[in-house]
Parts: C-alpha cells; sequence; structure tokens
C-alpha cells in the first residue's frame, strides 16, 4: 500500500478511506505545561498572541509527535468575541466565562454587525495562517471551535436550557446567529489554511436536552456548518462530552465526517452506532493520560484500538500537567497501528 504525507493520510482517514497506517492526532486541545516549558510558550499568553500560539501548536507536533498541528487551546474566545465576561486563565488552567450578555432577541439583534477579525478569533486565525505557511504542505492545520449550541448556552446562561424549551423563536434566533458565526469563522479559518474543522460542542447533548430538542436546535445547526465545510473540500469532526452513546445516529445525522467520543462512551459500542462517521476517541484525559505510566497508556491504547475507532485520540481535552511520555506512548501507539 502507498504512504501517505501526514495532510493525506489524516484526510482519507477521516473520509473512511483506506491508509497505510492511523494518523496519530488530537482533535481535541493539546496544551501542556511540559510543552510549554520546551518552546517556552506559556499560557495565558499563548492563548492571547497568535506567534506565541503557533509556537505552542508546533510543539504538539515536534514535541509529542502529533502528526498535525491544532489550535486554540480553549473554548472561551467566541463567547468573549460577543462580550461575555472571560474569567482569565493560568499557566495551568484555561479560562472560563463567567458574565453571559442576552437575555431578549433585542440583545441578538444588537450582535449582529460583527467583524471577524477582531479580538482572538482574530488571533486564531492569525496563527492558523502562520502555522500553514510553515506546514501547510504536510502537515494538516485544524481549526477548532465552540459549536453553535454551547456558545449560545455561553451567551444566555444556564437559562438557556429552559428558553429552548419554553420560548422557541428567542431559541431559533439566538441559533441563528450562533450558527452563522460559526460558518464565517470556520470559513476564514479555511482561508487563512485550515483543512480540518472540530467543532466543540460540549453542552450540546441529547442527554440534557433530550432527542426532540437536539433534532430541533443541534442537527439543523450542525448541518450547516459541515455543509459550508463540504463545499470547501474540509472534513468536519464533532465533539459532545459526556456519554453520548444513545445520541450518536442523531449526531451523525448532521453529516460531519467523525465523531470524537468521551471516555464514558465504549468505544466498540460507539463504532456499531454510525453508519459512516469515523469514530475518535477515547483514552480518559485524567484517568488515563495524566494518571497512568506509559507503559500502562500502551495497554490503555491497545484495548480501544482493538474496539475498533477509526482514530485514536483522547476522550476530551488534554489536561495540563499530563507528561509528555504519556501523550508520546498513545501516539507511538496510533503510529504502530494498521487497519
Amino acid at each position: 500500500m502507498d504512504e501517505y504525507t501526514p495532510k493525506e493520510r489524516l484526510a482519507r482517514a477521516l473520509r473512511g478511506e483506506t491508509v497505510d497506517r492511523m494518523p496519530a492526532i488530537s482533535v481535541t486541545q493539546t496544551g501542556t505545561v511540559e510543552q510549554m516549558e520546551a518552546c517556552g510558550s506559556f499560557w495565558p499568553e499563548a492563548n492571547e498572541d497568535s506567534e506565541k500560539m503557533a509556537a505552542l501548536a508546533e510543539a504538539g507536533h515536534k514535541v509529542i509527535g502529533f502528526e498535525a498541528v491544532r489550535v486554540p487551546f480553549d473554548i472561551t474566545a467566541e463567547a468573549e468575541f460577543f462580550g461575555c465576561d472571560i474569567k482569565a486563565g493560568t499557566k495551568e488552567q484555561q479560562p472560563s466565562v463567567v458574565g453571559h450578555i442576552v437575555r431578549s432577541i433585542d440583545d441578538i439583534d444588537k450582535l449582529k454587525d460583527y467583524d471577524i477579525s477582531k479580538g482572538r478569533i482574530g488571533v486564531v486565525c492569525e496563527a492558523i495562517r502562520i502555522l500553514s505557511e510553515k506546514y501547510g504542505d504536510e502537515l494538516p492545520i485544524m481549526g477548532s471551535m465552540l459549536g453553535p449550541f454551547s456558545l449560545a448556552q455561553h451567551m444566555n446562561g444556564d437559562d438557556w436550557f429552559m428558553a429552548i424549551m419554553t420560548d422557541e423563536e428567542f431559541g431559533h434566533a439566538l441559533m441563528e446567529l450562533t450558527t452563522e458565526f460559526n460558518i464565517a469563522y470556520a470559513k476564514k479559518m479555511v482561508e487563512n489554511g485550515a483543512d480540518t474543522m472540530v467543532i466543540i460542542d460540549p453542552t450540546a447533548s441529547a442527554m440534557l436536552i433530550g432527542d426532540e430538542f437536539y433534532q430541533k436546535f443541534v442537527v439543523p445547526a450542525h448541518k450547516k456548518i459541515a455543509d459550508a465545510m463540504r463545499e470547501l473540500n474540509v472534513a468536519t469532526v464533532l465533539h459532545i462530552c459526556g456519554d453520548t452513546t444513545p445520541s450518536l445516529p442523531l449526531m451523525e445525522s448532521s453529516g460531519v465526517d467523525a465523531i470524537s467520543v468521551d471516555q464514558n462512551v465504549d468505544a466498540a459500542t460507539a463504532c456499531g452506532m454510525v453508519d459512516n462517521a469515523v469514530i475518535i476517541g477515547n483514552l480518559d484525559p485524567v484517568s488515563a493520560l495524566w494518571k497512568k505510566t506509559p507503559e500502562e497508556i500502551r495497554k490503555i491504547s491497545k484495548d480501544v484500538l482493538d474496539a475498533g475507532v477509526g482514530l485514536l485520540a483522547p476522550g476530551c481535552g488534554i489536561v495540563s500537567k499530563t507528561p509528555n511520555a504519556n501523550l508520546q506512548a498513545m501516539v507511538e501507539a496510533a503510529k504502530n497501528h494498521k487497519y
């Protein structure tokens, strides 16, 4: 069988096509303290400066061995872009959303005129341009963004879960804003060199809102993003936190190329729940990748590979204190796996 560049290999793997071996990647955040120390680019500055963001993303490739570069490292830039209050992160902890800005349709209308080049959204896009100019011919350039449902929840607060059930007009209006923003943001990342798009939508879970509301609010939004990316020949990956096992067919119905499953999902069961989507996952980022030894990681990786996943990866964002050696053990297991 032919050998492929990492860029070709991942593109083919995400579409279920034959490849020489498994790509070694993480579709969730890759930054760790040991990588920061190795490259001299640290959070929180690496979340706010494009050069430092690109340098830390590059460390995932140069230090760990991931066969892709991926930005950003947190999921608050989108909410910050629209004016939500953010609690600053540290070298070990990511920033978080602490203030919300949308209470009515009038509030939504005031947010429709935005400039996608501003704020940390612009920083992420510039980091992608830097990485693409350096690695774009060989490595996958992975863009990632908070998905439209979770962005709406950041903007509306915890009232959002009740709002979609009691005020559908408001719910659809906010989802329309966030979805159109996601599409514009994704297109800008692609314009700057991204060739793979990851939708991180942690609270868009049918386990939280039920199948009816997931079908009504989430599937159409994800489908619009996936369709827009398909027109640009960009593969899409969807990650939703928690045990998404029962809702995997619903998730697949949006047309994404791959689904990243949480560590709470049984990998073998997940593979049997979808028809076409590639299942990615799902080493536990805390109890396995952070806490275990490299030897134990190799064993756990083999178990996940034996379950039939299309790509071996963490089940959620990598913990900042995760040792390089543990991530390298996972990368090694992926690179040694032939389908």
